[in-house]
């Protein structure tokens, strides 16, 4: 039975991360889908009523709060469920895999804002130096990944590994001009296994 509701965007790679975790933990069947069409300068009245950033995900408990940003709505699903956590509940680990969650959202953040400007803003305003640094942002932690931290990604599908893998979608959906796999093929190879997995099979946004 749904207790809780999913503010939800099947393009936002950020809301793919809170449904692939839901698929993850057997927590599907807890949450009705809320889908809701918003951009950088148009909101949803209903999701800004109760989440006054306005941005998805966006997550309504049972008792009415609602938890916005996926890395909070996914660290709360994760105390949810009775499997291993998907995150190392204390020590040096979980500070190395909180980092490395943080540097997949940072690649999203920096390829939907990409989106926006190449695709939103006027082609005379589009600021080419800026598009230029997120671009390099997205290097950087692409060759940063494959350099440092295949073997973590291969440990396990924590969240973590749910971040880089939805990340790597949303370049391949967006951004395809990347290229990323012929620069790290490491990389390609640990996606290629993964994105078989049914919870990011079930996720898969359409083109």
């Amino acid at each position: 039975m749904s207790t809780m509701t999913l503010f939800h965007s099947p393009l936002s790679p950020f809301v793919r991360k809170v449904m692939v975790v839901l698929h993850e933990t057997g927590q599907l069947e807890r949450v009705q889908l809320q889908p809701v069409n918003i951009s950088p300068v148009s909101g949803d009245p209903q999701l800004n009523q109760d989440n006054p950033i306005g941005k998805i995900p966006a997550l309504r408990l049972e008792d009415g709060t609602v938890l916005h940003d996926s890395r909070v709505i996914c660290e709360y699903l994760d105390l949810q469920h009775v499997g291993l956590p998907l995150l190392p509940r204390e020590g040096s680990a979980r500070w190395r895999r909180m980092t490395l969650v943080s540097q997949a959202d940072a690649i999203m953040d920096a390829a939907v804002s990409s989106r926006y400007e190449s695709f939103l803003r006027p082609v005379d305003k589009r600021w080419d130096g800026w598009l230029q640094a997120q671009g390099d942002k997205i290097r950087r932690s692409l060759a940063n990944l494959e350099q440092e931290h295949l073997p973590e990604l291969m440990s396990g599908f924590d969240l973590a590994a749910i971040g880089v893998a939805c990340a790597l979608g949303y370049l391949d959906l967006r951004q395809p001009e990347f290229g990323w796999r012929e620069h790290q093929p490491g990389l390609a190879a640990w996606y290629a296994e993964v994105v078989k997995r049914p919870s990011m099979v079930a996720t898969a946004p359409a083109a």
